[in-house]
C-alpha cells in the first residue's frame, strides 16, 4: 500500500489562503526565526514545495501574512466608520471594530504587532501600516472638526492621531493576552481614557503646568 501523501485539488486562491492561515498560526506561536516551512506546510495540509511555489521564501511568506492581516484590519475598520456620524460615534465604531478584530484574530495580531517589530524588512512594513492608520484617524478628526466650523493645526491632529493609535495598539496587545476580556468593554475603556482628553484638545483646550501659558497651542507653527 502506498504511503505517499496526496492533496485534494483546490483553486490556487483557496490554497494560498490556507497557507497564509497556517503561516499566521505558526509564526505567532514560534516567531519568524524559529518557525519552519515544514510545519507551515503540515498545518496547511499541503506539500512544502507547494508553499514555496505559491508564496515564495519564508521571508516573502511572512510579509504576505503581514499585508493580509493589515488589510483585513483596515477593512474591518473602514466597513463600520460612517463619515456622516459625529466624531465620537465614528471613533467609537472604529475602536469597536479594531478590538473585535484583535479579539477574533489573536494570532494575526501577534504577527502584526509582536513578531514584526524590530526586524527588517518587517518593521518597515509595520511602520507603513501604522502610518496609514494614523492618516485615516487624522483625516477623520480633521473632517469632524471642520464640520463644526472649527480648524485645528495639523500638528495637533497628527499628535492626537498618533496618541490614539499608540494607546489602541498597547491595549490591543493586552487584549490578545486576555482571551476572556470583552473587546467591546476594552474599546469603551479606551474611549474613557483617551477620547476625553482628545476631545478637549480638539476644542482648543490645552493643559499648561501651574496654570501658566501653554508652551504649545493649536495656533503655533509646527
Amino acid at each position: 500500500m502506498s504511503t505517499t501523501r496526496t492533496f485534494k485539488r483546490l483553486p490556487r486562491e483557496i490554497r494560498e489562503q490556507q497557507v497564509l492561515d497556517a503561516a499566521v498560526r505558526v509564526f505567532s506561536h514560534h516567531g519568524f526565526h524559529t518557525a519552519s516551512m515544514d510545519e507551515i506546510a503540515e498545518v496547511a495540509g499541503v506539500s512544502k514545495p507547494m508553499v514555496y511555489a505559491y508564496l515564495g521564501t519564508k521571508e516573502e511568506l511572512f510579509i504576505a501574512c503581514l499585508r493580509r492581516e493589515a488589510t483585513r484590519l483596515m477593512e474591518a475598520i473602514a466597513d463600520v466608520v460612517d463619515p456622516t456620524l459625529g466624531l465620537s460615534d465614528q471613533l467609537w465604531s472604529g475602536l469597536r471594530a479594531f478590538f473585535a478584530f484583535v479579539g477574533a484574530h489573536r494570532d494575526g495580531w501577534a504577527v502584526l504587532y509582536r513578531q514584526a517589530r524590530g526586524q527588517e524588512p518587517f518593521a518597515a512594513e509595520l511602520a507603513a501600516m501604522r502610518r496609514r492608520i494614523v492618516d485615516v484617524i487624522a483625516d477623520m478628526l480633521d473632517r469632524a472638526v471642520r464640520a463644526e466650523g472649527r480648524q485645528i493645526h495639523g500638528i495637533d491632529l497628527e499628535v492626537s492621531a498618533y496618541a490614539l493609535v499608540g494607546a489602541g495598539e498597547s491595549l490591543a496587545d493586552w487584549l490578545a493576552d486576555h482571551p476572556d476580556a470583552d473587546p467591546d468593554k476594552t474599546a469603551g475603556r479606551l474611549m474613557n481614557v483617551a477620547w476625553l482628553g482628545a476631545a478637549q484638545l480638539l476644542r482648543g483646550d490645552v493643559w499648561a503646568p501651574g496654570g501658566s501659558e501653554p508652551p504649545v497651542t493649536s495656533r503655533d507653527a509646527a
